[in-house]
């Protein structure tokens, strides 16, 4: 008992390395096996070994583990391996669970589309010649980019094991490149030692056109108790010197902030944050800079951009083309490289398809010299580590001049013309449809309700739906690209807006096998009773130490409210706020009572009737976790919340 009791701390503070060997020795002594073989899976899983994972999730669900999540994370790690039968069949079964989490629900059938895609996916290969790079190590070699004739990267060859993944904490390295970019010679050596931290993780170098500013990630310090933060730094080469990195201020203190990417004039800076507000998991943003160095507030790169699940390692490439990674838009199996091209106002993503993209995470693009040479990371079968950079080579760009007439790629008569099908052009239909169900244990469908679809920018009706007896509304024509809200209404039940985005989910036409496909988005929005006193934590809600005051990050959060009491005229609620018992009791009320009657404020200066709310501080004297030791415990005891009192 006590090897499981270890596994669960260590798996707690972030170090699956250390859970797993715990929990592999209670399941030799077959001490809670089912729930064993989950937290082993998972520990695998966190440390992005999802193949190691699959045997483990298997045993859990053979053993009758009762955490659905189980059969949707055993689902995405059996694609990950490419066996996309198997994943589809779980991720269909996982759909038709009941009392799970509706994004996930949505997110599987999601995936089951997306696999079909994949199939056609690998059907399709690029005249490409990879090589793995001498360079790579039984570690992680990854995050390539190009300064000079210097390649440089990020490599696991520190002496301080990583307590995540067992292996050695990550640095950046270079080598030259200059005689053969595909055949490295000789050994990497330390980027720099201005830059150089044995304590901490280094890694997603980027460097501005000129070569004399360095942006990268440092964070992950792995000693107990630390911040798992990851931040961007900024170093600058004066007279050749790098100086010591400092923190850049567009940091969000909660969040992951990584793989940072020059624009081509330097005055862009593209990366990626999991920060509050976001569209997905990780999201790609973009700030930019002035002559002084100041930085501009960060902005969400959109959902033309940015899904629902990662999105990160952003390129810009000589002609302003943006190529980035993604597990969210249909691909082959985790991150894929895409590319997106904006024409008239309108962006495409394409998938860059074999053999750039496999099964596993392939990431991190840079092209060398010219767009058909470069460097990419993955972590797929056949390499020497985790995981690997790969140099690439395609043919050299054909000359267009000299295409024959009835070889014009552009001629809907040409068989290879991706648009076209027996010299007519392929057209999808998109429609939206769905369901609306009781929020609760046992989601039960309501009839009667209404369902009205909207822009995302307005409330200009579009078209309204009433549910049927099974609680089901639609078909309603969607176009690509395009962004809606569907708000739904039912006597007894809080009114709700339920986002829906055409982003990423418009089918390429070389994946089309047909004249005419129709396809149909199924979503599910649950609805809460309206019941007196029935109290919801509203999430994100952060405010700095000590202080009151509404920041950015909060106002995106009051913003949901601020929309629900405009679709729920008639409510009217209490505003809480509960504070962590680190500070006296009185300190603490009044801190509360100042936060709540902050945020009463900022909802009446967006239109909602003083009369509707009332502020209450709580302080200390609601904790949910009564004896809070960690900071992720204190901070589930500092929450705002807020309660209906009438409607």
């Amino acid at each position: 008992m006590q090897a499981y009791k270890d596994g669960q701390k260590k798996f707690a503070n972030g170090e699956y390395d250390l859970a797993i060997k715990g929990f592999q020795k209670a399941a030799e002594a077959n001490i809670e096996p089912v729930q064993t073989s989950y937290l082993i899976a998972e520990s695998y899983r966190l440390s992005n070994r999802f193949k190691e994972a699959v045997p483990y999730y298997k045993q859990a669900l053979d053993g009758g583990i009762t955490n659905p999540d189980a059969r949707f994370q055993y689902a995405y790690a059996l694609k990950t391996t490419g066996d996309y039968a198997g994943a589809s069949t779980q991720f269909s079964e996982f759909a038709k669970t009941e009392n799970v989490p509706q994004n996930l629900q949505e997110r599987a059938l999601r995936e089951v589309e997306i696999i079909r895609i994949a199939d056609r996916l690998k059907a399709n290969k690029m005249e490409v010649e990879l090589k793995d790079l001498p360079l790579n190590t039984a570690g992680s070699e990854f995050a390539p980019t190009i300064v000079g004739n210097e390649l440089v990267f990020s490599s696991s060859k520190k002496e301080k094991i990583y307590k995540n993944n067992g292996q050695p904490m990550l640095g950046l390295y270079k080598i030259n490149i200059a005689s053969d970019p595909g055949n490295t010679q000789g050994s990497p050596v330390v980027f720099s030692q201005e830059i150089f931290s044995p304590d901490a993780n280094e890694g997603s170098p980027a460097f501005s056109p000129d070569g004399k500013t360095l942006v990268f990630a440092r964070g992950n310090t792995g000693k107990k108790n630390s911040s798992v933060d990851v931040d961007l730094y900024m170093s600058r080469n004066i007279n050749g010197q790098w100086t010591p990195p400092a923190s850049l201020p567009i940091n969000d203190s909660l969040a992951w902030d990584g793989s940072p990417a020059f624009s081509r004039d330097g005055k862009t800076l593209y990366f990626a944050s999991n920060r509050a507000g976001g569209i997905g998991g990780i999201d790609i943003y973009r700030t930019n800079m002035d002559a002084s160095g100041r930085f501009s507030r960060p902005v969400n790169m959109g959902r033309d951009i940015n899904t629902p699940g990662d999105d990160m390692f952003p390129y810009v490439a000589e002609g302003g083309k943006l190529y980035f990674a993604s597990d969210g838009h249909p691909g082959l199996g985790k991150l894929d490289l895409f590319s997106a091209t904006r024409t008239q106002g309108v962006i495409t993503i394409e998938n860059l398809g074999l053999p750039f993209n496999s099964p596993q995470d392939d990431f991190g693009l840079v092209f060398y010299q010219n767009l058909t040479k470069g460097f990419f990371a993955s972590n797929r079968d056949g390499g020497k580590g985790d995981d690997d950079i790969y140099y690439f080579a395609g043919p050299e760009e054909e000359d267009t001049t000299k295409i024959a007439k009835n070889n014009d790629p552009n001629d809907p008569l040409n068989p290879n013309n991706p648009n076209y099908i027996n010299g007519k052009r392929k057209v999808v239909r998109y429609f939206l449809a769905g369901n609306v169900v009781a929020n609760g244990e046992t989601p039960t469908p309501i009839d009667s309700a209404v369902v009205h679809i909207l822009p995302d920018t307005s409330d200009t009706q579009i078209a309204e739906f009433p549910t049927a007896k099974d609680g089901k509304f639609g078909r309603q024509p969607v176009e690509e690209g395009q962004a809606y809200q569907l708000l739904v209404q039912r006597k007894g039940y809080i009114s709700k807006r339920e986002p829906f985005s055409m982003s990423g989910r418009n089918i390429p036409p070389i994946f089309l096998t047909k004249e005419l496909t129709d396809t149909t988005f199924n979503v599910t929005i649950k609805l809460d009773k309206l019941e007196l006193n029935k109290t919801f934590v509203l999430e994100n809600i952060y405010y700095d130490l000590n202080k009151y005051n509404i920041r950015p990050d909060a106002a995106v959060e009051l913003d949901k409210l601020v929309q629900i009491l405009k679709d729920n005229p008639t409510m009217t609620i209490e505003l809480s706020s509960h504070t962590d018992a680190r500070a006296t009791d009185a300190y603490n009320m009044t801190l509360s009572q100042n936060r709540a009657e902050s945020a009463v404020a900022y909802l009446n200066s967006k239109g909602i009737e003083a009369d509707r709310m009332e502020a209450k501080g709580y302080g200390e004297r609601e904790l949910i976790i009564p004896n809070a030791k960690t900071e992720e415990e204190h901070q589930r005891n500092r929450r705002t919340e807020f309660t209906i009192l009438s409607y």
